[in-house]
């Protein structure tokens, strides 16, 4: 696999990163992690050259970082690259509950060091609290003393925020949302544009948008398969991303071994950047997926949990299927299964999501839409 060799990090990264944020689990439970799937996953992304593992404090309700210590620590340290990242958020209460975040992450990853530690999901909210916390300091020290060799920030908000946080700190990389779809319709371009200008590598996050630009309406899904029949829908996402000369690595968060040797297929036995061409295709496709009526949510639970028990991003998930899919009946047999307490109409419209939601999707507004749609009082 082609790998990037960044002098300032004195790394070479592999362009595709395993993100170990959507793992495979048992009975639709985020904290049971199907163990000898992920593993087996874990093998494919070793033997295919990937040698960059991502996780967090919050994925799979902490157990993904637990999974990390029970499976990826077996491998020789050297081998690969690890990184994780600190809540910037509620979780973080106190400036003694950062440390003792930090050690907890240590122990659970059965790792001495992060070879990639970032700030994780900032936002204005977030970031206020990161200062008030004096987050910066502590990661610093910690750098410092060896427990973390590379330090950056992960970001979801908008370009006048990123210019605070860039000018503010000494940081060594930086990783946004970037796909195809959010290039302009959410300052990726911009946000790409102003980090490479200030010589901090770029790692990518939500390149296929979650899954959403996996299953594209059928208008979205022809323009591409008309142009390369034989690629999945994912590879022109991925190969987007990957194209862009400042990527450092590209992060799926993927699911299942198809999805696994769909993206290893991609770069394997070499990467193919796109042609003019075909980026004059993919603007076709975004602009047709846009006008499909979709919302903008990838998946990521940061919404989680709500108040009033709503299951956000399922019931997103089930509301874009029939907006790409056009198809009412199969959206009523879904939807009619979710626990009555879990839909839309459940909503009282407190705005706690809206806060956390790194998308900046008005949740009661479309929760209000859908609950109309599905015929709900």
């Amino acid at each position: 696999m082609e790998k990037r060799k960044i002098t300032s990090l004195d790394a070479e990264v592999s362009l595709l990163g395993f993100g170990l944020m959507r793992l495979p689990v048992i009975d639709n439970d985020k904290a049971k992690i199907d163990y000898p799937t992920a593993e087996k996953m874990l093998n494919m992304a070793f033997e295919g050259g990937i040698n960059y593992f991502d996780t967090a404090y919050p994925y799979h309700e902490g157990k993904s970082e637990i999974f990390v210590g029970d499976v990826l620590s077996r491998r020789d340290r050297s081998g690969y690259y690890l990184a994780s990242k600190m809540p910037t958020w509620e979780t973080a209460k106190s400036e003694d509950e950062v440390k003792r975040i930090f050690d907890e992450q240590l122990k659970k990853c059965k790792t001495d060091y992060f070879d990639f530690y970032l700030a994780h999901s900032f936002d204005y909210d977030h970031f206020e609290r990161f200062k008030r916390l004096h987050m910066y300091d502590f990661l610093k020290k910690k750098k410092e003393e060896g427990y973390i060799k590379r330090l950056g920030f992960s970001f979801h908000s908008d370009p006048d925020l990123l210019a605070q946080v860039v000018e503010g700190y000494e940081w060594e990389f930086a990783q946004i949302q970037l796909n195809y779809v959010d290039w302009d319709l959410l300052n990726a371009r911009r946000f790409y544009e102003y980090l490479t200008a200030h010589k901090l590598p770029v790692i990518v996050m939500e390149p296929v948008r979650g899954g959403a630009l996996a299953s594209l309406n059928e208008k979205a899904a022809g323009i591409l398969k008309t142009a390369r029949p034989r690629d999945s829908l994912a590879s022109w996402a991925i190969r987007f991303a990957a194209s862009l000369p400042k990527v450092m690595t590209v992060l799926s968060g993927m699911s299942t071994p198809e999805q696994m040797e769909d993206n290893l297929k991609t770069f394997n036995p070499s990467f193919t950047p796109l042609s003019d061409d075909e980026r004059k295709i993919l603007d076709q496709a975004a602009r047709a997926y846009n006008a499909s009526g979709t919302i903008p949510c990838t998946g990521c639970r940061y919404c989680m949990d709500c108040p009033s028990g709503v299951d956000i991003p399922t019931v997103f998930r089930q509301y874009n299927h029939y907006q790409v899919s056009k198809k009412r009946d199969v959206f009523d047999n879904t939807y009619r299964y979710l626990p009555e307490r879990e839909k839309a109409h459940h909503c009282i419209s407190c705005g706690a999501c809206v806060k956390l939601c790194p998308q900046g999707i008005d949740i009661p507004k479309f929760m209000k839409e859908i609950a109309l749609f599905a015929g709900e009082k």
